[in-house]
């Protein structure tokens, strides 16, 4: 009878331990740390701004959870250039996407490099940019919409309505037509090259991404009759 007991209170207490680890799990989100634990500070401009603020010390003593793989102190580490690899990438291969994107930015440099030395003043040397990443950051920036249209139905009829665009939303769009836009191209051009090409053109506000975001634009500007729907 003792072993009956033993057997049956084990077994209720097994189930209600692994209850109660279901329900740990459940509040806090599928995730290894609690709630009270705050996201990992790696960055170095953000642990300045921090120190100047003088939150810091708020955070000193507060449980952190651990940096991600891809989260790294490094100063050759962009988040922008990060995020345009994963839209690069097809089929998980990243490394491959990884591998196009710093092609392309070797042929950025290796462009503007000649145009650089084919220059034959000091002012129009230094008027050329030389970093591909500062021309990658400048190329997405001027591809960025402000505007786009939504359909809104009114009466039965559907109306394409001018609305903002949220910043995130516009640096997708951004980056996505860079990508369409290098892919499109002559299939006898690499797509590095490809790329490379359209950065730069994008970077000098010309090309056919920084066109299509003004179509986009003077497509809104025809539609603003209808931007009252947005709030109706």
């Amino acid at each position: 009878m003792a072993s009956l007991k033993r057997i049956f209170f084990g077994k209720h207490s097994f189930i209600n331990q692994r209850n109660s680890i279901y329900s740990l799990i459940q509040q806090n989100g599928m995730s290894q740390y609690p709630s009270y634990y705050i996201q990992p500070v790696y960055r170095k401009e953000a642990q300045e701004e921090l120190e100047k603020s003088g939150e810091i010390m708020k955070i000193t003593h507060v449980p952190t959870r651990a940096a991600l793989n891809d989260q790294t102190s490094s100063v050759y580490q962009d988040e922008l250039v990060n995020l345009f690899i994963n839209y690069v990438m097809r089929d998980g291969l990243k490394t491959l996407a990884r591998g196009l994107v710093e092609k392309s930015f070797e042929n950025i440099k290796r462009i503007q490099l000649e145009k650089y030395h084919k220059a034959k003043t000091e002012a129009e040397k230094q008027a050329i940019e030389i970093n591909p990443k500062n021309i990658f950051h400048q190329a997405v920036n001027n591809c960025k919409p402000l505007l786009y249209l939504t359909p809104i139905k009114r009466g039965g009829v559907k109306y394409q309505v001018p609305v903002p665009i949220p910043d995130k939303r516009s640096q997708f769009l951004s980056m996505k037509w860079l990508i369409e836009a290098a892919r499109e191209k002559e299939r006898t051009v690499h797509f590095p090259e490809k790329l490379a090409y359209e950065l730069i053109d994008a970077a000098s506000n010309t090309g056919k991404v920084v066109k299509r975001k003004l179509d986009l634009h003077k497509q809104c500007e025809a539609n603003r009759a209808y931007a009252h729907y947005r709030w109706s």
